[in-house]
């Protein structure tokens, strides 16, 4: 395996400095561009979760229990063993903690946010199920459902295993320390297997609650805990040399970071064995993760904007990363300034027992083991709980993106994650692991590049759908193009009239319906799957939903919804009797078309049926080029 490893990391590297450098430039091309204020989800979508609860599950969700791992031994190592430069250095301390800093900041996360938000854009505005072949549809069409997408999600369910296994195996080491020091138990792999059950056991609990009720209820204590962590950390340490420590090495991190992103150090041999380690890990890690936590962040991102979702991604988590290596890594290297080269030692050849080591140096030591021993759990349980949930579904045929892989399945994942974590800390621990890592993310590589070509094709379409849109009343002329008399005179009479809830309801049931059922009745003659729903809106009104399948990807939609609206300050009217009206406005994938059909005959109602229906056929054709006509057109029954 080693060998491997070596021949990636001599001959590969630029490859995967190139590929992450480009997934950075991507996201945030698309979160300034026009279309990031596209959402996840039909324009008229809203976030699921608060802000702070979302912004918690983000930070549990892509944060490892690894990252506590090496926030003490990657500043210790880097300061004392630079990749360039005299090790021992004021320049090689500062550059210590922001290298560490670097491989966690903005690179994971971009990886992150390429593949959740086109997940999610497909899942939730185009309704296909939430796996990245759905997120490959525009460049292969129909052969998604195929072999093609099959290897897909076989590349993206294996990365994600070895992923998740990788960071497990890391946890459970650093973990064992803990409950030693806790509880006077011996270290050693034995304990490791132990807490591998035991976190198993309260894993598959957790998941088979649901993501409303356990992984929500985890992510949002594992951050009050970090937080508390922090907290205590900073005030009984260093207090003023860690605060001025974090504010110089965030500067230090913007000014530095497009260089160190490009940095291959090819003209440094010494450099390239470093690079290696940690660079190139750092970054199959998050190739690795990007699949599973990709999926769980669109998961909880329904609603929100693209640009919204992007520079929370790359923010807020990124920040909170920064200030626990920041404030973990300034402590270590103010203990070996010190001369408490021990610890150093320790902190390099050992480093779970060098985190550890640098807890018991705070006041009230079995306090703050004690929290941090809780925190590295949820971490722990976080990421093996959201990957058994995503392993699930890249497993299972689920219906459509409000459902989750069955139960069982998520069982059968823990399990299998906890035995291959196992199997590894058994074969050489941690050093196992990180090569596993560095291979099996390779073909992620290519995921992110077509995922990439597919979001920007979409992205295209979606500026076309948007320049090409006319947002108004369907016409009320009859299908010979004459407007009679009478019509104009009640289209304007229609203009001052803010009907109440009993009238439309009465609308929608006189013309509407019988409009929606001949539609469907020719529809179904003319061999078209088509189905007609009834939704319950709040008030118990039933509001007619019309779908045509189009060979289940990018169904046609017609969703005619009651509306509440605020009666306006210019509706002729000298006093106003009352404050609301209500509207029947025609909802598609992509949202509202921004019209009411009140007033309109039933004719004409089914001609805007029509009129939507060929427009998405002209949209599913540009939608999928060369694409051929089976892609396009609906089932026959």
């Amino acid at each position: 395996m080693k060998r491997t490893t070596d021949w990636i990391a001599t001959n590969l590297g630029w490859y995967y400095v190139l590929t992450m450098t480009l997934v950075i430039g991507f996201v945030l091309w698309v979160a300034f561009s026009k279309e990031g204020d596209v959402r996840i989800g039909p324009d008229h979508s809203r976030p699921q979760y608060k802000l702070v609860t979302w912004v918690a599950m983000l930070f549990a969700a892509g944060v490892g229990i690894d990252m506590l791992f090496y926030s003490v031994t990657g500043p210790v190592v880097q300061y004392l063993h630079p990749p360039s430069g005299e090790g021992g250095t004021a320049q090689a301390m500062q550059d210590a903690v922001i290298w560490t800093m670097f491989h966690y900041g903005i690179a994971g996360w971009a990886m992150y946010a390429l593949l959740g938000m086109a997940m999610g854009y497909f899942a939730y505005r185009w309704d296909m199920p939430l796996s990245i072949r759905a997120a490959l549809y525009p460049l292969f069409g129909k052969r998604v459902r195929g072999p093609l997408g099959d290897g897909i999600s076989i590349i993206a369910l294996v990365g994600t295993v070895f992923g998740v296994a990788t960071s497990m195996g890391i946890g459970v080491v650093l973990l064992s320390v803990g409950f030693s020091l806790l509880f006077a138990l011996e270290q050693g792999l034995s304990l490791q297997i132990a807490l591998v059950m035991g976190a198993v056991a309260l894993t598959i609990a957790a998941t088979t609650s649901g993501v409303d009720r356990g992984i929500r209820w985890i992510a949002e204590l594992n951050l009050w805990s970090a937080v508390a962590m922090m907290l205590y950390i900073l005030i009984t340490g260093q207090t003023a040399f860690l605060l001025n420590a974090l504010v110089s090495n965030i500067g230090q991190f913007l000014v530095t970071f497009p260089a160190r992103t490009f940095q291959t150090f090819a003209y440094e041999p010494d450099g390239a064995g470093w690079m290696a380690g940690w660079t190139l890990f750092f970054w199959a890690f998050w190739l690795a993760w990007g699949p599973f936590v990709g999926v769980f962040l669109a998961r909880i991102s329904r609603g929100r904007t693209l640009r919204e979702f992007v520079l929370a991604a790359v923010t807020a988590p990124v920040l909170c990363d920064f200030i626990i290596v920041s404030l973990f890594g300034n402590s270590a290297l103010f203990q070996v300034l010190q001369g408490n080269t021990e610890f150093a030692t320790l902190a390099m050849d050992s480093p779970e027992r060098g985190w550890y080591a640098l807890l018991q140096m705070f006041p009230g030591s079995m306090f703050l083991i004690g929290l941090a021993t809780l925190s590295g759990l949820l971490f722990y349980l976080t990421s093996a709980n959201s990957g058994a949930m995503v392993m699930s579904n890249f497993s299972a045929t689920i219906p459509d993106p409000s459902h989750d892989g069955p139960s069982w399945l998520r069982i059968f994942w823990a399990l299998l994650t906890a035995m291959l974590t196992v199997a590894m800390l058994v074969a050489g621990g941690v050093t196992t692991m990180e090569y596993a890592t560095l291979i099996f993310a390779l073909p992620v590589t290519v995921i992110a590049y077509l995922v990439m070509a597919s979001f920007y094709k979409v992205l295209r379409m979606e500026r076309a759908e948007r320049e090409g849109r006319v947002l108004r009343r369907p016409s009320m002329a009859a299908s010979g193009g004459h407007v009679p008399e009478r019509s104009w005179k009640q289209r304007l009479e229609h203009l001052r009239a803010y009907p109440s809830l009993h009238q439309v309801t009465q609308f929608l049931n006189r013309t509407v319906g019988p409009a929606l059922d001949e539609v469907v009745a020719e529809f179904r003659h003319q061999g078209y799957h088509v189905t007609r729903e009834s939704l319950v809106n709040t008030s118990g009104i039933g509001e007619p939903l019309l779908r045509v399948s189009m060979d289940r990807f990018r169904d046609f939609h017609y969703h005619v919804a009651i509306v509440e609206a605020p009666v306006p300050v210019f509706s002729g009217r000298m006093t106003r009797e009352i404050d609301v009206y209500y509207r029947l406005e025609v909802f598609t994938q992509t949202g509202s078309g921004g019209y009411d059909l009140m007033g309109l005959t039933k004719q004409q109602v089914i001609d805007d049926v029509l009129n939507r229906y060929e427009a998405h056929l002209a949209f599913l054709v540009f939608s999928s080029e060369n694409a051929t006509a089976s892609v396009l057109t609906p089932r026959q029954s």
